[in-house]
């Protein structure tokens, strides 16, 4: 049976969007990847968002009118934001990769049915974990390429 990690907190809290990795995105740096992915709502305002802790982030994204297209485009942003996290920080990249195959759930106290499951209620949707499992597998692949390439020794 495939091990799963549905909560990502402690040993697993660097797989949060909350936690404090810096990240490019559209040409801006941001503190962790819910500043960039918050600001992604709204172009002319991400300057706005670069300096932010994630709550600060998340609180503004409330606030600020979002793009026409965003229901559109959400899901891509997150996959590009999540992307940019673990390319930029090989550190990360490193224990994403860890997690092998586990099923990636974010798993929430606070109500979000669509990036995470509410442990409470018990269901959601998971994009989020669905996210980084893409990320993780379109990673490992190229990692794995990367040292079958002739030449290539790890030392």
């Amino acid at each position: 049976m495939t091990e799963s990690i549905d909560e990502f907190r402690g040993k697993y809290f660097f797989l949060s969007n909350f936690y404090p990795a810096p990240v490019e995105y559209q040409g801006y740096r941001f503190e962790n990847n819910e500043a960039a992915f918050q600001a992604a709502k709204c172009p002319e305002r991400m300057l706005d968002f670069c300096g932010l802790t994630p709550n600060r982030a998340k609180q503004l994204g409330r606030r600020v009118p979002l793009r026409s297209d965003w229901e559109l485009v959400k899901y891509d942003v997150m996959y590009e934001v999540c992307m940019a996290k673990f390319t930029q920080n090989p550190d990360l990249l490193s224990k994403l990769l860890a997690t092998g195959d586990a099923e990636l759930i974010e798993g929430n106290t606070w109500g979000d049915r669509v990036w995470g499951v509410d442990l409470y209620r018990g269901y959601g949707e998971n994009h989020l974990g669905k996210i980084l499992m893409g990320v993780r597998s379109e990673l490992s692949g190229i990692v794995d390429k990367f040292c079958e390439a002739p030449g290539y020794s790890p030392s």
